[in-house]
């Protein structure tokens, strides 16, 4: 007899993408930053580490939230900091829905989602992208008017591309809550969409951030939601008491201050994206126009799993991602993320081997 409880012992735990720990591997699969954080991350952490280490971090992250206020022209009690991104998410979880709900996010995206609904118990549904990764409203419109909470990635992942402003509000739940998750956002022609919290339907929506992307500190694990005050209350009688450490905390202000250096670092990015595409599109890819820091990239051949497999015999990491539907069958594909100008040449010349 299992002592977990029934929806634990059906899921399937959420994978994340490989993290070799050996070096000399190309590693262009997790979207992390090719670049290094601020000089002032690095003083801040070592600041930290000497002085305040013996007693508890401010568990609401006062410093920070003022920081973020001022970055995006906002009050502090808009902002809520979390260990990553994926805490804010589970937060919501936690927050907004019960086993008697409907948690809704567009498919293929971020597989997450479904992962935490799982865990909550809590129903899931999967509205089915158009081909070309636009919203099918018409066929999802029912769903959406069912969901609790409606998790919308912007730009999405694996495609990189970016909907609408007009788009994101038609999507806003009549009695639910709209996250848009903007892991993404900087690395976008438009780099947010706070204004939409401003709006007549802003009061029913939380946008999610994440420092592990443009700011290069995946490996410190921060991130954070922007919400009306009343929600970013409700969200934090359910977060742990310290859920930020003092190093996340001071590190993540100091990022955030840094706004040239995240910019130089998003110039040579984008740059480097711009060449992949072209460089993958003459290989014969069809590859989406992104607005994030990876391509999706896939072929007529339909070959991706046997190009990640050569790929990695040469210790170079791609994702290879794979998406089934009922109606559409499976969609699969290879997202590369956009490394240094060296790693992608690196990664082109197999591939202009291989492919």
């Amino acid at each position: 007899m299992s002592l977990f409880r029934p929806n634990v012992d059906r899921l399937a735990a959420y994978v994340p993408g490989e993290q070799p720990q050996e070096p000399g591997w190309v590693k262009l699969n997790t979207n992390e930053n090719p670049y290094p954080p601020s000089p002032l991350v690095v003083e801040a952490i070592e600041r930290m580490a000497r002085a305040r280490l013996n007693v508890y971090p401010d568990p609401v992250g006062k410093s920070f939230r003022k920081a973020a206020a001022e970055l995006f022209g906002l009050d502090a009690d808009w902002i809520l900091p979390a260990n990553g991104s994926d805490e804010s998410l589970t937060l919501l979880v936690r927050a907004f829905a019960d086993p008697t709900n409907l948690i809704a996010y567009p498919y293929p995206s971020y597989i997450l989602y479904e992962t935490l609904a799982e865990i909550q118990g809590t129903r899931f549904a999967r509205l089915r992208l158009n081909a070309d990764w636009s919203w099918n409203l018409a066929q999802n419109k029912p769903l959406i008017q069912q969901a609790k909470l409606l998790f919308v990635p912007n730009p999405n992942s694996p495609s990189g591309n970016r909907w609408s402003d007009e788009t994101i509000l038609s999507l806003v739940p009549p009695n639910g809550v709209l996250v848009l998750d903007e892991a993404y956002g900087d690395f976008a022609d438009e780099p947010h969409a706070m204004q939409l919290l401003h709006s007549e339907k802003g009061s029913q929506m939380v946008v999610t951030r994440t420092l592990s992307k443009s700011y290069s500190l995946a490996g410190l694990r921060f991130g954070f939601a922007v919400a009306h005050p009343d929600l970013i209350r409700g969200m934090r009688k359910v977060k742990d008491s310290y859920n930020c450490d003092a190093i996340s905390l001071a590190a993540a202000e100091a990022a955030i201050r840094d706004q040239a250096w995240m910019l130089e670092n998003r110039r040579k990015i984008i740059a480097t994206r711009t060449r992949l595409t072209q460089e993958l599109r003459g290989l014969g890819f069809d590859v989406v126009d992104s607005q994030a820091n990876f391509v999706w990239a896939t072929r007529s051949a339909k070959d991706h799993q046997s190009l990640y497999e050569q790929l990695k015999q040469r210790k170079i990491l791609v994702r290879y991602m794979k998406f089934s539907d009922e109606t559409q069958g499976i969609l699969d594909g290879l997202r590369v993320t956009v490394g240094t100008d060296a790693e992608v040449d690196t990664f082109l010349a197999a591939m202009r081997e291989i492919a």
